[in-house]
């Protein structure tokens, strides 16, 4: 039986959050992923993870081994149904933070990976794709 090429973490507690690091640790280290990559990868996914858990409660981050053209790579995705962010703008700005998460933001999550998109709505959620792609 071959290894799942896609799945799912629910995030509700902190426990939660060290079970998705934990998820995308093993992901990556699975494709291969160097120590920095993987490194990388994981600080991004729990910064995401954080900001589900402090700021809508509850959501679940979605994983998938993506092939790209013959170029393989992991995608999270982080989606909640909280408050949404009001100013995505902003909310990209380096140095702009609510003191609540671990200081990292939306600004270095995507400095980190190589494709990031983010979907908001205030009153309805966000889900944000982040994707890390192997380097040959």
């Amino acid at each position: 039986m071959s290894e799942a090429t896609q799945g799912n973490v629910p995030i509700q507690s902190e426990n939660d959050i060290i079970a998705a690091r934990r998820a995308v640790r093993d992901l990556a280290a699975r494709l291969s992923f160097g120590i920095t990559d993987v490194t990388r990868i994981v600080t991004a996914s729990s910064e995401l993870a954080r900001n589900i858990f402090l700021y809508a409660g509850a959501g679940v981050m979605w994983w998938s081994i993506s092939d790209r053209n013959g170029a393989v790579g992991l995608e999270l995705t982080f989606e909640d149904h909280g408050p949404g962010i009001p100013d995505v703008e902003l909310a990209m700005k380096p140095g702009y933070g609510t003191s609540r998460g671990l200081g990292f933001g939306l600004p270095g999550t995507k400095r980190l990976m190589d494709e990031m998109e983010v979907r908001t709505e205030v009153g309805k959620g966000t889900t944000v794709t982040v994707r890390k792609w192997l380097r040959k």
